[in-house]
C-alpha cells in the first residue's frame, strides 16, 4: 500500500490550485464539497470554477504560478497543460512538506484523489495511488449499485446522537448499540423518509439500554484455516469483525489477521521452536481476565482450534470460570494443505483410512504407537513434524514401513508461497535439508502422494 487512506479537514481551509481548465474544475468541486476555501491560479478559468471560488470565499489570481503563493496554502493541487510547471508545484509543495497532487502524475504527488462513493458525511474512498483510475471508477460504480441512498440521512442522525449514546451507555454497550442502530428499524423509518420517527425509536431504546444490567464478555475461538483468507467461514468473519480484543498465534496468516477489526486490541501468544511468548496456562488465564472485564474476546487460531490446536484446554478453563463462549472450526491443515498441493487424503485406489498425528518432539524424544501407524492403504498427516522428521522417517522404516514408501513435505500450504517437495519416507528428511524447509510444514505419507503429478492445480 504506497498511499494511505486519510480524511482532511478541509473546513474553510486554503487550498491552491494551479490551473484554470476543466480538470482543475473537477478536483475544485471535489474540494468545495468538503469547504474549502479555494485560491485559483491561472491566466484564465472556467466559468464553473469562477463560481466555485466565489462561493468558497477563495481567491482567483489571474497570471502563472509563483512560489510565494504556497505561503497561503495548505494543499496543493497542480493541473495545468504544461508538465514542466505541474513539476515545479510538486518540487515547491514538498519542500514546505505540503500535501500536493499532480494530476496525472503519480509520481510527483504525496496524495491521490480517490474515486468517492458519497452518501451525506459517509464518505468511501476507492485509490489505486494513481496506476488504474478506470478500475476504480469500476468498483465505484458497483458500491453505488450496492448502498441504499438512505445511508446519508441515517449517518446525520447518528451525528447528532452521538454524544447522547456516549454520556448514556459505557463503551462495551456502546458498540452493541449502534450495531442495534444500523441493522433494526431505524433504518427502515430512515428509508421511507420518517426521520423523527427514527430519531425517537433511538431514544426509546436508548432508555431500554440504559436500565439492562452491565453486558458480560464472551469468547470467540475461531479456526482461521491454513493461511489463505477466502477459506475462512463466514461466521468466522462476522466475529472478527465483532471483536474488542484479539488473542492470535504464529500460524495465523497476515492477510487472515488483516480482517480482523482495524480497532481490536491485538495480542500475540504464539510459540515458536523452544520459544513460548505465553505459557498455555497464561493464554487460558488471559480469555478468562479479559471476557470478565465485558469484553468480546476472539481467540484466532491457525487451522481448526480441535485439531493439535490445544482449543479444548481453553474452552476447559473458559467453562470453569463460567465464561461464555462459541467455538467455530477453520479448515484444518490437513484438509487445506492436502487440497491445494493435489493429494487427496483419501481415494479408492490407494487409502481407505487418513491418521493425524502430532510429530511435536517432547524432551528430544517422539513417543507414538509406531507398529499402530504401519498400516496399508493408510494416509499418515504428521503436524509439527519439521523438526522430528528424520526421527519420523527412521521409526516408521523401523517398524515395517517400506523406505519407498511416497511421501510430500507441504511448506506454508494455501498461501502464494507455498511448496511441495515429493520423495519417499527415506528420502524426505535429507531433501527437507537440502531445499531448506522452513515451518509450517505438513508431512503427508501414503500412496495418495503419487497423485500430486497429476492433480496439483494450485501452482
Amino acid at each position: 500500500m504506497r498511499y494511505l487512506p486519510l480524511a482532511f479537514d478541509l473546513k474553510h481551509r486554503p487550498c491552491l490550485i494551479v490551473g484554470g481548465g476543466s480538470i482543475a474544475t473537477r478536483k475544485a468541486r471535489l474540494l468545495n464539497k468538503a469547504d474549502a476555501r479555494l485560491l485559483v491560479v491561472a491566466p484564465d478559468i472556467t466559468d464553473e470554477l469562477r463560481q466555485l471560488v466565489m462561493a468558497s470565499g477563495g481567491e482567483y489570481i489571474v497570471g502563472t504560478y509563483r512560489k510565494e503563493l504556497l505561503d497561503n496554502a495548505e494543499m496543493v493541487v497542480a493541473a495545468t497543460a504544461d508538465g514542466d510547471v505541474n513539476a515545479q508545484v510538486s518540487a515547491d509543495a514538498r519542500a514546505r512538506r505540503l500535501p500536493v497532487n499532480v494530476v496525472d502524475s503519480p509520481e510527483h504527488c504525496t496524495f491521490t484523489f480517490p474515486s468517492i462513493v458519497e452518501r451525506g458525511p459517509l464518505a468511501i474512498g476507492i485509490s489505486s495511488g494513481g496506476s488504474a483510475p478506470v478500475l476504480t471508477r469500476m468498483l465505484r460504480a458497483q458500491i453505488e449499485t450496492l448502498l441504499s441512498p438512505g445511508l446519508g440521512l441515517l449517518a446525520e442522525l447518528a451525528g447528532r446522537m452521538r454524544d447522547k449514546v456516549k454520556a448514556a451507555l459505557p463503551e462495551a454497550q456502546r458498540k452493541d448499540f449502534w450495531h442495534w442502530v444500523f441493522n433494526g428499524p431505524v433504518v427502515g423509518q430512515i428509508e421511507r423518509g420518517h426521520k423523527e420517527e427514527a430519531q425517537q425509536s433511538i431514544l426509546e431504546e436508548l432508555q431500554r439500554w440504559e436500565e439492562k444490567p452491565a453486558p458480560s464478555g464472551e469468547v470467540y475461538l475461531v479456526g482461521g484455516g491454513p493461511g489463505d483468507p477466502d477459506l475462512l467461514t463466514f461466521r468466522a468473519l462476522r466475529l472478527m469483525q465483532q471483536a474488542d480484543v484479539v488473542l492470535y498465534d504464529r500460524l495465523v496468516s497476515t492477510e487472515v489477521l488483516e480482517l480482523v477489526r482495524r480497532d481490536a486490541e491485538r495480542i500475540y501468544v504464539g510459540k515458536m521452536k523452544q520459544f513460548h511468548s505465553v505459557p498455555q496456562d497464561d493464554i487460558n488465564q488471559l480469555l478468562v481476565d479479559l471476557a470478565k472485564e465485558g469484553k468480546k474476546v476472539l481467540r484466532l487460531k491457525g487451522g481448526d482450534p480441535f485439531v493439535f490446536g490445544r482449543g479444548g484446554e481453553e474452552i476447559d478453563k473458559l467453562a470453569e470460570a463460567e465464561v461464555p463462549f462459541q467455538v467455530v472450526p477453520g479448515i484444518t491443515a490437513a484438509i487445506g494443505c492436502s487440497a491445494y498441493s493435489g493429494i487427496p487424503l483419501t481415494h479408492r485406489d490407494h487409502a481407505q483410512s487418513v491418521r493425524f498425528v502430532t510429530g511435536h518432539l517432547k524432551q528430544g524424544d517422539l513417543v507414538l504407537p509406531w507398529d499402530e501407524l504401519i498400516t496399508k492403504n493408510q494416509t499418515l498427516v504428521f503436524y509439527m513434524g519439521l523438526t522430528g522428521l528424520p526421527t519420523i522417517s527412521e521409526k516408521l522404516i523401523a517398524n515395517g514401513m517400506e523406505a519407498d514408501t511416497p511421501a510430500a513435505l507441504v511448506e506454508k500450504g494455501t498461501t502464494r508461497d507455498q511448496r511441495v517437495i515429493v520423495g519417499t519416507i527415506g528420502t524426505l528428511p535429507e531433501l527437507a535439508e537440502t531445499h531448506k524447509v522452513e515451518a509450517p510444514a505438513l508431512t503427508i505419507i501414503g500412496g495418495v502422494v503419487k497423485l500430486r503429478e497429476s492433480l496439483g492445480w494450485y501452482q
